[in-house]
């Protein structure tokens, strides 16, 4: 009975297969989107590519001063801009990484352990490095 135990877990570890392509689409498909969403409040770094920041509202220069209430309101949106685009860069390296996993060879696999992620957890978190045991 043992024996027919490890057989299935045998198999199970080292016959899965993961539909590569598949997930390359996905994560094309959700990298687009974010650098969708992170090119609406923001921009890329001009001194470095590979990072993104919050891009400050300018309008037009007026002839009358600048209302106190109206300061602080640019402010605030600028602050909310900046936690959101720092949350959606976070997601965005995650997609870019797991797409350069998957043309190193190493999608699917544990960082830690280096076992098979679960199909179910890879189509629920495309990105995901680590397998449920060993999630942050």
């Amino acid at each position: 009975m043992v024996l027919i135990a490890n057989y299935r877990h045998f198999c199970y570890h080292y016959f899965m297969t993961i539909d590569l392509k598949h997930f390359q689409e996905k994560l094309e498909k959700e990298a687009g989107i974010l650098e969708g969403e992170l090119k609406s409040i923001g921009r890329r770094n001009p001194s470095n590519p590979n990072d993104w920041e919050a891009e400050e509202k300018i309008d037009e220069i007026e002839e009358r001063p600048i209302d106190p209430d109206e300061v602080a309101d640019r402010l605030e949106e600028y602050e909310e801009n900046s936690a959101e685009l720092k949350q959606e860069e976070i997601q965005y390296n995650e997609v870019k990484d797991a797409m350069k996993r998957i043309a190193e060879g190493t999608y699917g696999k544990c960082s830690i352990c280096g076992e098979e992620i679960p199909t179910a957890r890879l189509e629920a978190n495309p990105s995901a490095k680590n397998c449920i045991a060993h999630a942050k």
